[in-house]
């Protein structure tokens, strides 16, 4: 069920005004936002919803008898078969697979057969994100920095369908404690509500659609038919379509969520203004980025064991940013590339304090995304190599319509202006009344609805991972 169709629009008309009527009877309210949600995701495949519910019960025993237990050698060992049942999940069921085909490739090349089933696993949507929340979940009890909360809202934390199926990654110290409070529907932040979610339907819809239409899909599709300046564009296009598809579900997200009494942390903040690839991951994915630090990095040592450990475990733990998006050799490559420019950077940033100047150091780091693209994109070497081709390949500019320029460049320049006065304006929009902000909406879903294509909105670009 994607954010911007009829379907959810229907869906949600329903569950909004419902959720408002039973905010204070919290029993009730979040009864029923535990079915509206396990029906949202069973939308995709009802057997699935089940899958759901046992990671849910398996990783509630857990967390009780870790909670429950003294002997701090029991508690660790609890929380290691924990997570690594949950891993083993996400294992079956997105990397199987890849690692039985690279078996098998492997051992036919030698004259021997594969040695296990291949199977074809469907992949349940959501699975890394539910899988992450689980995971840091039964950390966070084992740390002492949460107690387990009931089944009910553990249910909840983990399927509630605005973050279920592409984040953001909430924790449950940060979800759970607004399950305790009584929500009041006056006072519901609307005006704000409102604004993320016309902004995320004009970045996935009015930018990330179109670009992918005009310039991405034709380039990465055939690669051979396009010269340097087609493909170069292209690439900046991608960069710009994947943050505009991504931050625009995340914008609904939290939109709808706020619609609903509750909050989500931000995930994106302006990152093709950043001068470094670190600065670069502090905005882009945040809740991913500070889930890999500190599930990760920190607990592979961090930077407390020296330079040269520290940067094993920063580019151990950016080559598992890589893999987490899926089992291709392409996104092993895309998390190499970022652990070994990051490294590079720690290594440069010792040495010496010489830094080049802020733009310079931004056009670089956005233009390193955009080359990072080709391996994210590419689904096999062929494409990969037809693509760096296409960049040295001189001829004509086919694909720099108006359109595509000012999309591409428009968003990439947006970042560099500054915050303050955007602030002013999101906060002058989200005090309007009521009435006046579902006039607004309206009038931007009719907008963005004249740009979408007869054959119906794409699915998000990050609902595959």
């Amino acid at each position: 069920m994607v954010f911007p169709t009829i379907t959810f629009a229907i869906f949600f008309a329903v569950v909004l005004p419902a959720s408002w009527a039973l905010m204070r009877h919290m029993g009730a309210w979040k009864a029923f936002l535990l079915l509206a949600s396990y029906l949202f995701y069973a939308t995709a495949d009802w057997r699935f919803a089940f899958l759901l519910g046992a990671i849910t019960v398996g990783n509630h025993v857990f967390a009780k008898a870790i909670h429950g237990s003294d002997d701090a050698r029991r508690r660790l060992l609890l929380v290691r078969v924990a997570v690594v049942l949950d891993l083993a999940v996400l294992g079956v069921f997105k990397y199987y697979g890849f690692f039985v085909e690279q078996a098998a490739g492997a051992l036919d090349g030698i004259g021997l057969g594969a040695p296990f089933p291949v199977l074809a696993v469907a992949l349940p949507i959501g699975i890394s994100f539910i899988t992450f929340h689980a995971i840091s979940y039964v950390v966070d009890v084992h740390r002492r920095q949460l107690e387990p909360p009931t089944l009910t809202d553990l249910a909840l934390y983990i399927s509630f369908f605005p973050h279920l199926v592409a984040g953001p990654i909430v924790r449950a110290s940060e979800f759970l404690p607004q399950l305790k409070e009584k929500r009041d529907p006056s006072q519901v932040a609307v005006g704000a509500a409102v604004c993320l979610i016309a902004l995320g339907l004009f970045k996935k819809i009015a930018v990330a659609d179109v670009l992918a239409r005009e310039v991405v899909d034709p380039v990465f599709t055939v690669p051979e038919a396009y010269a340097s300046p087609d493909v170069i564009l292209a690439l900046y296009a991608y960069a710009v379509q994947i943050y505009c598809d991504f931050s625009g579900y995340t914008d609904m997200a939290i939109g709808i969520a706020l619609l609903m009494g509750l909050t989500f942390p931000q995930n994106f903040d302006r990152p093709f203004r950043s001068r470094s690839l670190a600065e670069f991951w502090r905005r882009w994915h945040i809740t991913l980025g500070r889930f890999l630090r500190d599930y990760v990095f920190i607990p592979l040592g961090g930077s407390r064991k020296g330079p040269a450990r520290a940067a094993v475990n920063l580019w151990l733990t950016m080559l598992l940013a890589g893999i987490w998006h899926g089992p291709t050799w392409g996104f092993v490559i895309f998390g190499a590339m970022h652990g070994t420019w990051m490294v590079g950077e720690r290594i440069a940033a010792a040495k010496t304090a010489w830094r080049p100047p802020g733009w310079v150091s931004t056009v670089v780091i956005v233009s390193f995304f955009a080359l990072s693209a080709v391996p994210f994109r590419s689904p096999d070497f062929d494409l990969g190599s037809a693509l760096i081709e296409g960049i040295l390949s001189p001829g004509a500019a086919t694909l720099w319509t108006p359109t595509a320029v000012l999309l591409t460049f428009g968003v990439i320049f947006s970042h560099q202006l500054p915050a303050a006065p955007l602030r002013a304006i999101k906060l002058r929009i989200a005090t309007l009344p009521v009435p006046a902000l579902s006039a607004g909406l309206a009038v931007s879903i009719l907008a963005v609805a004249a740009t979408i294509p007869s054959q119906g909105v794409p699915p998000f670009i990050y609902f595959q991972f």
